[in-house]
């Protein structure tokens, strides 16, 4: 593993963890109760953070 494939890794998840921030506001903006606000971030994040996960762990993996 390179460093500078670790920092790119870790980079990309603080400016994901921000863009995940925005959408929660983006969406409570509007909101009248929690699950207006929950259930649709928890659709439209979760597939995003779960290919964000298998994709970092793909390239911090060691090649064999």
């Amino acid at each position: 593993m390179k460093l500078t494939t670790a920092a790119g890794v870790a980079l990309a998840f603080v400016i994901l963890a921000y863009g995940t921030v925005l959408v929660f506001l983006a969406f409570d903006r509007n909101s009248n109760s929690a699950s207006d606000t929950i259930r649709p971030f928890v659709i439209t994040m979760g597939p995003v953070w779960a290919l964000a996960i298998w994709s970092g762990v793909s390239l911090l993996r060691r090649h064999r």
